[in-house]
């Protein structure tokens, strides 16, 4: 069962290959949906700053009567911070918010502040204070594992040319339709692992014909396709509900596409994000070049 597999990072941290995304499941009820995904039998959670939920996840991850231990926590450093005093005072102030006293991984949001993202200034030296404050974190013990969200090969270069630690992570936005290949192999050739965020493209691969066909063909449902694609590609697939129903069938993901049909998703153009699009990560800026 998926649930039960994982990776092992770089550093020999092992995360498991399925996550919970929490983006969009309010502060007031995630701790409610990560106690339902523990029961269903999940142990990796994803928040970030800019969620505004780190607090319920730290209360869902102290109340699932699951030992701390046996889960994996991510959260990301806002974008915006960009110096290594700011990120020092974030990093702790993720830990007292959710009560924990160690994160399994925490990652740079994005390259660039939100308002700024894939803009000309690609605020190198900002996130090598940003890292720096990250890999005082690490060698502290605070966090396990350290890396990075939205970042393009020029962007992890800066970090692994310039930093003393390497990214042991690169959270991007992958999904049939939209597939960075060449920073997918620039990652696996350096030993980084890729998340994928928005497995089910932000709800539009149900609109997809193509999609609708090969899960029809399986016996499966649209996310189960498309998170059995992400896994596919040797990526951690995080699709995000607070839905229990959700939850489990994303789960079940126990069967094979075959290499044909693999490539007829490898080959899926852009999809239309519509009102989404106006958040920079569903933006035309972060589309992959297929």
């Amino acid at each position: 069962m998926i649930l039960d597999e994982t990776y092992t990072l770089s550093n020999g941290v092992k995360i498991p290959k399925l996550g919970l995304g929490t983006w969009f499941i309010d502060d007031q009820d995630v701790a409610l949906a990560v106690n339902e995904a523990v029961n269903i039998g999940y142990r990796h959670f994803d928040t970030a700053q800019a969620y505004g939920n780190e607090r319920g996840v730290g209360e869902g991850i102290a109340t699932c009567g699951i030992a701390r231990e046996d889960l994996f926590v991510t959260s990301k450093l806002a974008a915006e911070i960009k110096d290594y005093a700011g990120a020092t005072r974030a990093i702790d102030e993720t830990l007292n918010k959710m009560g924990l006293d160690y994160l399994d991984l925490m990652l740079i949001h994005s390259p660039q502040p939100w308002q700024d993202f894939r803009g000309q200034d690609p605020f190198y030296a900002g996130n090598l204070e940003a890292w720096r404050a990250l890999e005082d974190a690490y060698r502290a013990g605070k966090v396990r594992a350290i890396g990075v969200s939205n970042f393009l090969q020029s962007d992890l270069e800066n970090l692994i040319e310039n930093g003393e630690i390497m990214p042991m992570v690169d959270q991007l936005l992958v999904h049939a339709g939209n597939t960075p290949f060449e920073l997918l192999d620039y990652c696996q050739k350096q030993d980084i692992l890729v998340e994928a965020y928005s497995p089910i493209a932000h709800g539009k691969a149900f609109e997809d014909k193509t999609i609708e066909q090969l899960a029809a063909k399986y016996n499966v449902s649209i996310p189960q396709l498309c998170i059995r694609y992400a896994l596919q590609l040797g990526t951690v697939p995080l699709p995000k509900t607070a839905d229990p129903e959700h939850m489990a069938d994303n789960a079940k993901v126990d069967f094979v596409i075959s290499e044909a049909d693999m490539d007829t998703l490898k080959r899926l153009k852009a999809l239309d994000y519509g009102d989404s699009s106006e958040f920079p990560v569903f933006s035309a800026k972060n589309q992959a070049k297929n």
